[in-house]
């Protein structure tokens, strides 16, 4: 077993993988950015590194200097978590040619399960079942025109290279074709540096259902059974259950048979999903997350498996310690993603700071957090902040104790999905295990969610005592300060005044709703817009939102560009 492991992420998963570290009794080093300077992560470790002078999100997206941390703190390992740089065979690479070893699937792993048009061909000769769709990238929009005149609308347009609901569209209709190529191929080459993007045959109402899969450096292999995950906003998960309502014994076994030999077929060895659409009694091929999932743990609850523990074992050369026929689902959990998002307004990002913050308890409830107090969710970085885990001894069972959990957990000063979950704990949709991928669409307009409150900024507590970060020589150290008096006014946390994801209009102006940064301008003076048109894509916490005008007119003025960044009620575009 390893010494000591460098965890190259942020939040909560960095929280996961240093208390799991720990438990196995090896020490572990945390990297942070500016903006994570009080994070729980930073103070959690036994040791804590500057990730570099760098904006928020490069800090970890930055392979020289991690690397040069992990060496330079004596790391014989990197366990990458999830997002940022977890499935970069390049920085699996670096870590491999640094002398250190990675926490993940070799690199080619990486590299064929990370282009989706690569990973399909791997797929069909696999045996493993792919939706009907392009062998190859497109060039453009035509090529969408040519696969409908096959398979018809919608169609599914996806990016090589994406993942996490980035780089994906729906056309659905010739109309859309063009802009939806656009939208993907975009978001591609923004997100994952590759624009080239392949056609699907969209499934109507499918089920999300991915297997967790555990294969060795010695070929043992096993898998932990479903998640379902259907329930998203954006094509990205808000809720996800283990076992699925929908899979039976039968169809669960045909599954975990097709992810193995999709494990076996690229030589993967250590954690890994395989996700599949699932319609009517078939299912086809989605994609392989080459990392641990942000959903693990309910498959933990249910398994009573480590997930995180047995990647570290199995990068440390360990074999499974357990087969295929000792793997049982002895209950049922649930997982719901708390989110810096107002749920009533459309999910817009509502990072800053949270004034309280208490987490429930009792049999049958576990949370993990980047918080366990009042602190930041920075705008920087992937809403995410908290994920509540619930099991019961069936569905009806997590379902009751999710409920009383929900009711008490306490998060103040930024809007979050809590109001989102606890709504749809009264749909009947979702109560009888009947959803799709659809759910949302069509069921948030029946959905009754408590609006966020709008309130005054509000004071810190006064302290006599505090705990303050002292970086040397790039290293944190911490140190307690104490003092008399009130703090000074700038310590005091910052409550968001929360904003509609719709553009505003003051005197003709367009403003933007939430900081973020401007992707993309679609008008230009002297164009007529119509009321509701969107004008520009603003990009706020890895989310993109149209920003539309509330009224018709003629563009007089257009105040930003593409790369630009803007803070909340910023005027973008003039229409008169």
């Amino acid at each position: 077993m390893f010494e000591k492991v460098l965890v190259a992420n942020r939040g909560e998963i960095a929280v996961r993988i240093i208390r799991a570290l720990r438990e196995l009794g090896v020490s572990s080093v945390a990297v942070y950015s500016d903006a994570d300077r009080e994070s729980l992560h930073a103070e959690l470790a036994d040791e804590a590194y500057h990730a570099g002078p760098t904006p928020a999100v490069e800090s970890y997206l930055n392979i020289e200097k991690l690397v040069e941390v992990a060496r330079r703190s004596g790391a014989e390992a990197v366990h990458p978590g999830y997002g940022f740089l977890a499935e970069s065979a390049a920085f699996a690479r670096a870590v491999g040619e640094a002398g250190l070893v990675w926490i993940g699937p070799h690199p080619e792993a990486i590299e064929a399960m990370g282009s989706k048009v690569e990973s399909r061909r791997i797929m069909s000769r696999a045996g493993v079942p792919i939706t009907p769709g392009t062998e190859n990238p497109i060039e453009s929009a035509d090529a969408i025109f040519e696969f409908a005149g096959v398979h018809g609308y919608p169609v599914a347009i996806k990016a090589s290279a994406g993942g996490g609901g980035k780089g994906f569209a729906v056309a659905w209709d010739k109309t859309e074709a063009k802009g939806a190529f656009e939208r993907a191929s975009r978001e591609g080459e923004a997100y994952f540096g590759d624009g080239a993007v392949y056609l699907e045959r969209y499934l109507s109402g499918p089920r999300h259902i991915e297997i967790q899969v555990l294969r060795d450096r010695h070929g043992n292999a096993v898998h932990l059974g479903e998640r379902d995950c259907s329930i998203q906003r954006r094509h990205q998960k808000l809720v996800e259950e283990c076992p699925s309502p929908a899979i039976d014994p039968a169809m669960r076994e045909e599954m975990g048979e097709a992810a193995l030999r999709a494990a076996e077929a690229v030589g993967y060895d250590n954690v890994g999903t395989v996700e599949f659409l699932v319609q009517d009694e078939d299912f086809y091929f989605l994609e392989m997350n080459t990392r641990v999932q942000v959903e693990h743990p309910i498959t933990e609850e249910v398994t009573g498996v480590d997930i995180v523990q047995t990647g570290i074992r199995i990068a440390a050369g360990e074999p499974l310690p357990f087969s295929q026929e000792e793997i049982s689902w002895q209950c049922h959990a649930i997982e719901v993603r708390l989110n810096a998002e107002d749920a009533a307004n459309g999910f817009a990002p509502s990072p800053g700071f949270v004034t309280v913050y208490g987490e429930p308890g009792g049999p049958g409830v576990r949370v993990d957090s980047s918080l366990w107090g009042p602190g930041l969710v920075p705008e920087s970085y992937d809403p995410l902040f908290a994920k509540l885990i619930v099991r019961g001894s069936d569905r009806e069972d997590a379902l009751r104790r999710l409920r009383r959990a929900l009711a008490e957990f306490r998060v103040e000063g930024i809007s979050t999905t809590l109001p989102f979950f606890e709504a749809i704990l009264d749909d009947e949709v979702f109560v009888s295990g009947r959803y799709t991928t659809g759910f949302i669409e069509e069921r948030m307009e029946k959905l009754e969610i408590e609006a966020a409150p709008v309130g005054e900024k509000d004071e810190a507590p006064e302290k006599t005592v505090r705990e303050v970060e002292v970086e040397v020589n790039g290293r944190l150290f911490r140190v307690k300060v104490y003092s008399e008096g009130e703090q000074p006014d700038d310590s005091a946390p910052r409550r968001r005044t929360l904003t509609n994801r719709r553009a505003a209009v003051s005197e003709g102006a367009v403003t933007a709703p939430m900081q973020g940064t401007i992707v993309r301008v679609l008008v230009e003076e002297g164009q007529e817009v119509a009321t509701d048109e969107a004008v520009c894509v603003l990009e706020a916490m890895k989310m993109e939102s149209e920003i539309r005008s509330q009224r018709g007119g003629t563009v007089s003025k257009v105040l930003v560009e593409e790369g630009q960044t803007v803070r909340s009620g910023d005027p973008l575009i003039i229409v008169e």
